[in-house]
């Protein structure tokens, strides 16, 4: 299901343009940066997932859910008063223009009456774009390769006995192959040669701890995302918005992300036999519907309303009721396994098959 959102997102995604910014709404550096450490980490949760009772899970979700979702309402309503007084300022500037335009006219010679374009005009910018242009390809190359090199590792790692050498050999070898496209990203960022352009000129001077702070939170996103069944973008998400980039940027970006962990985990779960393909394609579809319906929605609100922390207050109620719901989901489960005194421990990745 969250794939499908994410795949038909992005998919919305690839004809936006930055709000403010001429550049496409996805910031392809940005990803570079978390996105195989993202792949990386979901590996991990997945074998993680294996290990863990079920309401070990439900319980680390519902605490997730929670906490991001105060955080983001947080961050909404920080940006909603932000929000309110670019408003406020822009009706003052527009109403002093308005009566310096009035004064001017008692001092303007007849033949420029009919003059009343502004010397400095400003060019809107573009609210869409065409896809070639949105997209960079060397970037979306990397970001690819990454995907696939992992995803061959796993499926090759399914023909070896579990826990052999070959087995972990296999897991290993992914350090190096996501490990080196973010620490090529990271380090053109320190260097100056690369930049997070969709936050303009502000957050331009890396330092070293920073990229490593922001590869740790994208290797823990990837480890939740996999434990948990998500795809990481929900922790993407809040963790750009604390980073200064704009709710749009924010969450094109890390649906963009999340296309490839949550595909990921989909290839991953479904070698381990862990979901019904019919099921998973239902859900499927009509979360790619739901997809378009919501960005379209979402978008024409923004547009109407002038306020992009819509995106943020959509996101920590999504969150929220999710929340609710599998707490009780997770309580109906539960009960009858504690009645029946089944295990209810971790398992040995070992010993599964």
């Amino acid at each position: 299901m969250i794939t499908g959102t994410a795949v038909a997102t992005v998919v919305y995604n690839l004809r936006q343009r930055h709000p403010t910014l001429d550049m496409p709404v996805i910031d392809y550096d940005l990803a570079l940066l978390f996105q195989p450490m993202l792949v990386l980490g979901i590996s991990i949760g997945v074998a993680f997932n294996v290990i863990f009772a079920d309401w070990m899970i439900t319980v680390l979700l519902i605490i997730l859910f929670i906490g991001m979702s105060a955080k983001a309402f947080l961050k909404g309503v920080e940006t909603w008063k932000k929000e309110t007084i670019t408003k406020v300022e822009a009706a003052k500037r527009l109403e002093l223009d308005r009566n310096g335009d009035q004064a001017e006219e008692f001092k303007c010679e007849p033949e420029n009456l009919s003059n009343t374009t502004p010397k400095e005009t400003k060019e809107p910018v573009k609210s869409e774009g065409s896809i070639l242009k949105n997209i960079y390809w060397k970037e979306l190359g990397l970001l690819v390769a990454v995907w696939v090199i992992v995803l061959a590792l796993q499926i090759a790692k399914n023909y070896t006995a579990t826990c052999s050498v070959l087995y972990w050999v296999l897991n290993f070898l992914q350090i190096p192959v996501a490990g080196g496209v973010s620490a090529y990203e990271a380090v053109a960022l320190y260097k100056g040669r690369r930049t997070i352009a969709s936050k303009g000129d502000v957050g331009t001077n890396w330092r070293p701890h920073q990229l490593v702070f922001y590869c740790a939170c994208g290797i823990t996103a990837g480890v939740v995302g996999g434990l948990l069944g998500l795809g990481g973008g929900f922790i993407l998400g809040p963790l750009f918005l604390e980073l200064g980039i704009p709710p749009q940027v924010s969450s094109a970006t890390a649906t963009f992300a999340m296309t490839f962990s949550a595909s990921m985990s989909v290839v991953e779960y479904y070698l381990l036999k862990r979901f019904p393909v019919p099921y998973a394609l239902y859900f499927f579809a009509v979360s790619t519907i739901a997809a378009f319906v919501g960005q379209h929605v979402v978008r024409k609100l923004i547009n109407i309303l002038g306020r992009a922390s819509i995106i943020i207050f959509t996101l920590s109620l999504t969150i929220f009721v999710s929340a609710l719901s599998l707490s009780g989901i997770g309580l109906a489960k539960m009960v009858p396994r504690i009645d029946r005194k089944e295990y209810m421990g971790f398992d040995s990745i070992c010993s599964y098959t």
